[in-house]
């Protein structure tokens, strides 16, 4: 994101209640040009913010970044649960149809340990 819609994202979370303790813009005016980020980068970009005091860490908002296979490295290095706009909504999705929530390899959120409070 650009920093106007990663401040857009920071409001909406804080407004829903969720303290944001840091956030970092990565400028990628192209959705395209997101899409082809190499996502090993995502392993380097978070050291960047100031984790002190977070519950977990948002590895990337944006569903057109490729992050998947960093997750589960940042979180073993982080030691906090991470999560993306991609592992968050296959939680939902998974949950919603009543399926088992693990994908393993994928972050904490897709260990089968979490259960979505609103499934049916």
């Amino acid at each position: 994101y650009l920093k106007p819609l990663t401040q857009l994202v920071v409001d909406y979370l804080e407004d829903a209640g969720i303290e944001v303790v840091d956030a970092l813009s990565l400028e990628v005016p192209d959705n395209l040009a997101v899409a082809r980020l190499d996502p090993t980068d995502l392993r380097e970009h978070w050291r960047k913010l100031d984790l002190t005091g977070a519950d977990a860490l948002v590895l990337s908002a944006c569903v057109q970044m490729p992050s998947l296979e960093s997750i589960q490295a940042v979180e073993d290095e982080a030691g906090i649960p991470v999560l993306s706009a991609a592992t968050a909504t296959t939680f939902r999705i998974l949950s919603q149809l009543g399926l088992p929530t693990v994908v393993p390899g994928a972050g904490d959120l897709l260990s089968g340990r979490h259960r979505d409070p609103t499934a049916a």
